[in-house]
Parts: C-alpha cells; sequence; structure tokens
C-alpha cells in the first residue's frame, strides 16, 4: 500500500510539473502574440497617418494651376483602395494572402505619391510654398516611420514564428490557437523609404523644408 501511496505520488508530482511547464510555454506564445499584435498596430499607426496627410496634400497641389488631374486622381483612387480593406487594425493577420492584399494595396499608394511627388518637380511655386514643404516634410518622415515599424513587426512575427516551430514548444503550439503568422514580403530597395525630398535649386536663398523631429 505503502508503494502504490509513493508511485501515485511520484504521478502526480510528474503531472503537476508537467502542467507548470506547459502553462509557462503556453504563457511564452501569448506573450510574443501580443507583442506580433502590438507591433501590427504601430504599423497601422503611421499608414494612416500617412494617409491623413494626403487630402491636405492633394488639396495644396490641386490649386496650382494646371496641375496634371490623372496624378492627382491616381492618388486619390489609391487611398481609397486602401480605406477598402477589411482588416483588424489591432490584431495581426494570420493569413498570408490578407497581408499581401494589404502591402500591394499600400505600394500602390506609395508609388503614386512617388509619381506625385515628380510631377510637383515641374511647378516651381508648389516647391517654394511653404504649406507644401511643410507636408512634403511630414511624408518624409512618416515614409521613415513606415520602413521602421515594418521592420520591427517582421522582427517580432520572427521570434513568434521561431518559438512556435521549436522543439517542444511545435507539439502543443497549433493544438492552443498559434499558428504562423505572415510576414512583409521585402521588394527591391525596401530597405530603404522613399525618397520625397526635392531639389530646391542652387539658390542658396530658396526656402528649405522644415524637418521633422
Amino acid at each position: 500500500m505503502k508503494k502504490i501511496l509513493i508511485v501515485l505520488a511520484v504521478l502526480v508530482g510528474i503531472v503537476v510539473l508537467f502542467g507548470i511547464w506547459l502553462a509557462g510555454g503556453y504563457n511564452r506564445l501569448v506573450g510574443l502574440s501580443q507583442t506580433v499584435d502590438k507591433q501590427w498596430a504601430q504599423v497601422q499607426t503611421v499608414y494612416q497617418r500617412r494617409a491623413d496627410l494626403i487630402p491636405n496634400l492633394v488639396n495644396t497641389v490641386s490649386g496650382s494651376a494646371n496641375f496634371e488631374k490623372s496624378t492627382l486622381t491616381e492618388v486619390t483612387n489609391a487611398r481609397a483602395s486602401v480605406g477598402q480593406l477589411k482588416i483588424d487594425p489591432t490584431a495581426a493577420p494570420t493569413d498570408p494572402q490578407q497581408l499581401q492584399q494589404f502591402q500591394a494595396a499600400q505600394n500602390q499608394l506609395s508609388g503614386a505619391l512617388s509619381r506625385l511627388l515628380v510631377v510637383v518637380e515641374r511647378y516651381p511655386e508648389l516647391k517654394s510654398s511653404q504649406n507644401f514643404m511643410n507636408l512634403q516634410a511630414q511624408l518624409e518622415g512618416t515614409e521613415n516611420r513606415i520602413a521602421v515599424e515594418r521592420r520591427n513587426f517582421n522582427e517580432a512575427v520572427q521570434a513568434y514564428n521561431t518559438t512556435t516551430k521549436r522543439f517542444p514548444t511545435v507539439l502543443y503550439a497549433g493544438m492552443f490557437g498559434f499558428s504562423p503568422k505572415p510576414y512583409f514580403q521585402s521588394e527591391a530597395g525596401a530597405e530603404k523609404a522613399p525618397t520625397v525630398q526635392f531639389d530646391f535649386g542652387n539658390n542658396p536663398n530658396a526656402p528649405k523644408p522644415p524637418v521633422e523631429k
């Protein structure tokens, strides 16, 4: 009888230790998943900040005489396409296709903005406008923040995905609903934020855009 009690005590001890170990692993996955969601919210915030700048940018540019309307229309339509995406701003997507669609729409908007800023080079009165220079500086700072937050997001996803695939976590991660999360995919030149700095010519007295802190 005594031996049976000892065996039962050992088994109970093993079960308790296993439960503690499993709970620790589960809590670690929860923490890593929350970090990914936090970084996703940061990504959404900086993209939204850029979207909020666009109406003022378009209004400022459209006020210039004979400005190319097709370029403005492209930017406006690209911004609208981004706004039509149905994606949770607080929880990182688990569907790679959903993230690809989000990235594709944002890249389309980036391209439209780049083309708009190139066209602006033909309008000296816009380049010397204080309002436009302020918007340009804010846009430049936002593009830099987008690059930083996307990188931070990918690093958080890497830490999470690596943990879910390691032994022994891989044995129970899927059982508790911790599936791999997709990354932002790099593109050629994606390691650098898009250049939106203007050439204000050789005139030393020409106004310079303010630098965003």
